[in-house]
């Protein structure tokens, strides 16, 4: 298996890496995926996800339905996502007139309406909470402390506050 490279879309105000597992289900379940409906698929979903700025890093069929891994920008969710791409690749599929897919599908839908979406990449999510847990600690090594090989004083957990020019000990 060839192992996936994090390459991070940089824009003027973010940095953002962004997957998704996306799969998408026939009209009624029905098996009409052949190769040569599929090579027409890919074609249409690589069109759309060129002008939406997504790339496709993995798109697989399983006769009734299609598994795509996505990399996608910020500023497009994932229900517009879906609706483009369930959308052109239909339209695609039905301008071509395959009698594979007429003798099994009718009328204009050839997507069932729904769709599987799960977000996929990065750390664990133990490893995340773990972080995120640790944020608040003041024991936790910051980069900017030095860092010396003698034990460290733990800082005060509160700063000495002055109050109308009197210390108070809080």
């Amino acid at each position: 298996m060839k192992k996936l490279k994090k390459l991070y879309r940089r824009k003027r105000h973010s940095v953002s890496l962004i997957h998704a597992h996306l799969v998408f289900c026939t009209k009624y379940r029905r098996n009409v995926l052949s190769r040569r409906v599929f090579d027409l698929l890919r074609k249409s979903m690589r069109q759309t996800t060129a002008a939406l700025g997504i790339e496709i890093l993995a798109l697989e069929s399983d006769g009734d339905h299609v598994h795509l891994m996505i990399q996608y920008p910020p500023n497009l969710s994932l229900s517009e996502i879906v609706r483009r791409l369930k959308g052109a690749s239909s339209r695609f599929i039905r301008k071509h007139k395959l009698p594979e897919v007429l003798r099994k599908l009718w009328g204009k839908a050839f997507w069932s309406p729904s769709y599987f979406v799960v977000s996929c990449g990065g750390a664990p999510l133990e490893t995340i909470k773990a972080y995120v847990d640790n944020q608040q600690n003041p024991l936790r090594y910051r980069r900017s402390e030095p860092i010396s090989c003698s034990k460290r004083k733990p800082p005060e957990p509160y700063p000495r506050t002055e109050v109308r020019g009197l210390r108070a000990n809080l």
